[in-house]
Parts: structure tokens; C-alpha cells; sequence
């Protein structure tokens, strides 16, 4: 797909020269030249993202490192060693097409302002390391002759430029003589050597704009696309850009703007060593998590220094690519829904076909709300037979148990109508859950939203607020013997206690100090009535996404 320069520059220059409020109003007005490229890229569902640089010479992270727990002048210092040799770009394309993915987004300039690609605009890039090779310009190569669609990171701010008004360590340090006019201008030169010099792109991953505001946002989207007019944008350019980008987290059901979790496949963006790395259980119904919620999954890995992709991560990520080439169909080309996603569940479909990805069964069947369509037909697609009844206002899905699979048993549901006209349905809250405080006495952010099963939802507390709790009331006497707490914005938790109830007062299982965002700990295990997460000192507000109590 070629852009229309001319027709670009025409549209970019007016919007340049008008008012944010008119800007703005010309976007929304004007038909979306990038339609067809976003509906490719909605349909793909599935890309790789890469974090690389001579930081992984010290298994740090990406950007956040410089300046602590690395000094800024031996972090800036990096890529005078930097040299790796076993980097192959078409053997990373391989890889990405191995795992099922359909695109790839590569780290040009992280937040620590160093350049992978040969930029004439700073001498601190790749060619200046004794690697002294273009990254971009071979992942760009090896991705097109992989069949791949290749998109750029490039980070808004830069804390390694003189003109950037924040610097590191992380971003906090003001500069007394910044030039932030005159280092947009040296962003957008960056900007327009990607799209020309390794373009067209499918991709401008833009991130972390701080001193960006809307209308420098608008500015800078406006200038990419008259560089390239079907180009789509992520919305961290300081303005909204063309999708949501919830990170490290599944992004909640939303079909009417397209979004992309962003999630690492071990913990750390950039390469760690002995990095804790994510079950094929976790991969896999992320993914699917994403897919239901009509949302994409860019997933990163952080190559080694050496050049190569950690051989587990390779491994973990063909074993993706395995089931995907059994089961892509219900999910490449498809919409999220009707069923809105659980932790137990989810739902895609396309045509007059849903399909049904389920996690966890009680016992042989699972009950869904009903839907206003017929089903003429229910084939197990990972083998085995289905029976659905329908049961008042509701369907009861049954499966043998000797038939459900460990990780996601797929059942297709043949509708006597178009399963794309079908609203999306939420499964209802029998849940009884409370808390000490509320943001802003918001439905949006209650106490159940700690323990609905929806990643996308969270329990949040009005700002300021350094001590509260959430507690769940369980529908019976339950037998547990461990816990998962996903923090929000971590880490805000500073001490807490996590407390169970029987028949009388709380009592406190254990306690800690920070939780993060995947907080776990096993314990004696009790039978409780009642859970409670009971925070005694927060820097902030405490959030909490998810929390989780299991047996074991």
C-alpha cells in the first residue's frame, strides 16, 4: 500500500497552521486515510515488540536504568562496547512468523535517546558502536521478505538531549536551558528518516511524551502522516492517535476504538538474565484475553547482547505459534465478543460463527447469559463433542471433563443469524465486596472490580489516601491456601496485611511490604468466610486490579 505524499503534505500543511480546536476538528471530521491498514493490522491481532540496545550489556532496563541504578556517564558509555555479533534479522523475522505473529514494532530510540538505526541527526547511534550496522534498515529488509509488516518505537522524550527539558534518572531531573521547540524539530527529522529512509511503515509507536502536550501531539501525528498518509498511530504522542495501548495488563472490552496490550513475555522490557518468563498457559490465554476483548497483543522480548533471542524465549514463542496454526482461525480476522472476557473465559466471532475459549469449567459445564440468536450447531474444535441448553434466560455449555483441555477447550457456536449483530453481553456480579474508600464514589473504580475476574477493571481510592481496605464476602465457607494481588501503578502499596474471616473477627494471614504487579505468596491454608486486603501506608491513592485467592 503506497501513500499519497502529495495528498499527505496538502492535508498535514493545513492542519499545521490551524488551531489545536480546529485540528482536532478536521481529524474528526476527515474519513481515515489509514482505514484499510487498520483494519489489517485489527485482523493480524498478534505482533512481536522488541526492546534492544546496549543496555542489555548489563540486563537492565531499557531507559528507566540510566542514571540509577546505572551511573548516566557509564549508561551513556554502553555502546562503545556494544558488539553483537550473532544478530541476524531474518532470523528474528523467522521467529516472529514462527510464534503466529503478523508484525513487528522494533525500539529505534528508547527514552535514554540512543538511536539503533543510522540517524544523521546524533552521532550517538548504532554506527558509532563497533557493531556498526543499521538494525532498522535489516529488520525492515528481513521483515518484508518474511511476509511481516514492520512498525517503529520511538520515544517522545529524550532524556539524553541537551534540548529535552526533563533528563534522568527517570525522566525527574528539570534542565535550566532546555529548547523544547528545537528539539521537536529533531524529533521530527528522526521521524521523517524512519518513514522514508525504512518505510513505508505499518507503525509509529510513539511514547512517553512528558513535556508533549495535545497540541504538540496533534502537531507531531499531523507531520507523520503527511510523511506517510496510511501510516496508524498509537496515542502517546501527547494527542489520542488512532488506538489505546494498555500496558503489561489486558485491555478492557472495547469495540468501538481499537486497542493493543503491550506486555513483556518475562518481566523486564529489556533482556534480564534468568528473567522470570510467562507459562505457555499465560501466553496463550493472554492472547485469547486480547483477541475477546476485540483488542491486539504486541509482545515484547529483549534480545541478548550477543545479537540472538533468548532460546527459552524462542521455544516459548513457537510453542505460541503451534497452537495458533491449529486454532489461528478463531482468532486472526476476528471480533471480540459477544461475551465479554473473564478470567475463566472469552469470546471472538466472525460471520454467523462464535468462538468460545474456555478456561476453567465447573465441573462439565459452564453458564453463560443468553443471547437473542440461535444455535443451530456446537462443534468442540480441540476435539470432543458439545452439548448447549438453554436455561430460562441463560445457556448451559456441557463438556466431559475427560474432554476439556488444560489451557483452553474451543468450542464454535453456529448461529441461525449473523453473530456480528449481537450487542455485547456481561456476565452478571454476584459478587459482595466493600471497601473503605472509593475514587470519587465511581461505579467505574467500586470494590468488586478487585475481584470480577476483568483484568481491564480495578478497585481505586481517591487521591491522597495512605491507608484503606477491600473485602470480599465468599458465597460460602471456602477452603484457601493462596493469593495473586495485581497492583496498579506500583508500586503505591508500602505495608499491608492480607486478612481472612470465619465466624469472627479478621485475622491476619500475613503481611509485607510492597505488592507490585504480580504479587503471589502461598500460605497455611485456612477455610474463610471472608478476604480482605488491608492496607496500612500507600505513597498514593492505592489501585489494585486483581485480586485472586485459590486453595493452592
Amino acid at each position: 500500500m503506497k501513500p499519497n505524499f502529495a495528498v499527505a503534505i496538502t492535508l498535514a500543511a493545513a492542519l499545521l497552521s490551524a488551531s489545536p480546536l480546529a485540528v482536532a476538528a478536521a481529524e474528526s471530521a476527515a474519513p481515515p486515510a489509514n482505514a484499510q491498514r487498520l483494519q489489517w493490522w485489527r485482523d493480524a491481532r498478534f505482533g512481536m515488540f522488541i526492546h534492544w540496545g546496549p543496555v542489555s550489556l548489563k540486563g537492565t532496563e531499557i531507559g528507566w536504568s540510566r542514571g540509577a541504578p546505572i551511573p548516566i556517564e557509564e549508561y551513556d558509555s554502553l555502546y562503545r562496547r556494544f558488539n553483537p555479533t550473532k544478530f541476524n534479522a531474518r532470523e528474528w523475522a523467522r521467529i516472529a512468523k514462527a510464534a503466529g505473529m503478523k508484525y513487528m514494532v522494533f525500539t529505534t530510540k528508547h527514552h535514554d535517546g540512543f538511536c539503533m538505526f543510522d540517524t544523521k541527526q546524533t552521532d550517538f547511534n548504532v554506527m558509532n558502536s563497533p557493531f556498526h550496522r543499521d538494525v532498522v534498515r535489516e529488520l525492515s529488509a528481513a521483515c518484508k521478505r518474511e511476509g511481516l509488516e514492520f512498525g517503529t518505537y520511538h520515544s517522545v522524550c529524550d532524556w539524553h538531549h541537551p534540548d529535552f527539558p526533563l533528563t534522568s534518572p527517570g525522566g525527574k531531573v528539570r534542565r535550566e536551558n532546555p529548547n523544547l521547540d528545537r528539539y521537536e524539530q529533531y524529533l521530527r527529522a528522526e521521524v521523517k528518516e524512519l518513514i522514508q529512509n525504512y518505510g513505508p511503515l505499518l507503525i509509529m509507536w510513539f511514547d512517553v511524551p512528558q513535556e508533549f502536550n495535545r497540541e504538540r501531539g496533534l502537531g507531531l501525528e499531523a507531520w507523520t502522516r503527511s510523511l506517510q498518509l496510511d501510516i496508524i498511530i498509537n496515542n502517546r504522542s501527547g494527542a489520542v492517535g488512532d488506538y489505546e495501548t494498555p500496558e503489561q495488563r489486558v485491555g478492557k472490552y472495547q469495540d468501538q476504538r481499537p486497542w493493543e496490550t503491550c506486555m513483556t513475555i518475562c518481566h523486564q522490557w529489556a533482556w534480564k538474565p534468568n528473567d522470570p518468563m510467562k507459562s505457555l498457559q499465560q501466553c496463550l490465554q493472554t492472547l485469547v484475553l486480547c483477541a475477546g476483548g476485540d483488542g491486539n497483543l504486541l509482545f515484547n522480548v529483549g534480545p541478548m547482547p550477543d545479537g540472538r533471542i533468548e532460546p527459552r524465549q524462542v521455544a516459548r514463542l513457537k510453542e505460541m505459534g503451534k497452537w495458533l496454526a491449529k486454532y489461528g482461525d478463531t482468532i486472526y480476522r476476528t471480533r471480540g465478543g459477544p461475551w465479554k472476557p473473564t478470567m475463566n473465559l472469552a469470546s471472538t466471532r466472525r460471520g454467523n460463527s462464535i468462538f468460545l475459549h474456555i478456561f476453567k469449567w465447573d465441573g462439565n459445564s459452564v453458564t453463560l447469559p443468553g443471547i437473542p440468536a440461535r444455535i443451530q450447531r456446537a462443534k468442540v474444535l480441540t476435539g470432543g463433542e458439545a452439548e448447549v441448553q438453554p436455561q430460562g434466560d441463560k445457556l448451559v455449555v456441557h463438556v466431559p471433563p475427560a474432554k476439556q483441555r488444560e489451557i483452553d477447550t474451543i468450542i464454535q457456536l453456529d448461529l441461525d443469524q449473523s453473530a456480528m449483530a449481537l450487542r455485547p453481553v456481561s456476565f452478571p456480579s454476584l459478587l459482595k465486596a466493600t471497601a473503605s474508600n472509593v475514587f470519587q464514589h465511581m461505579d467505574d473504580y467500586a470494590a468488586e472490580s478487585a475481584f470480577d475476574g476483568d483484568p481491564g477493571t480495578r478497585w481505586a481510592t481517591d487521591g491522597g489516601t495512605k491507608q484503606a481496605w477491600v473485602a470480599l464476602e465468599l458465597p460460602q465457607p471456602t477452603r484457601i491456601g493462596a493469593v495473586r494481588i495485581n497492583e496498579a501503578l506500583a508500586p503505591r502499596v508500602q505495608k499491608f496485611e492480607f486478612q481472612y474471616r470465619d465466624d469472627g473477627d479478621w485475622r491476619t494471614l500475613f503481611a509485607g511490604s510492597e505488592l507490585g504487579a504480580n504479587f503471589k505468596r502461598s500460605f497455611d491454608p485456612v477455610t474463610a468466610r471472608a478476604v480482605r486486603l488491608n492496607i496500612l501506608d500507600a505513597t498514593e491513592g492505592p489501585t489494585i486490579w486483581e485480586i485472586k485467592v485459590s486453595e493452592k
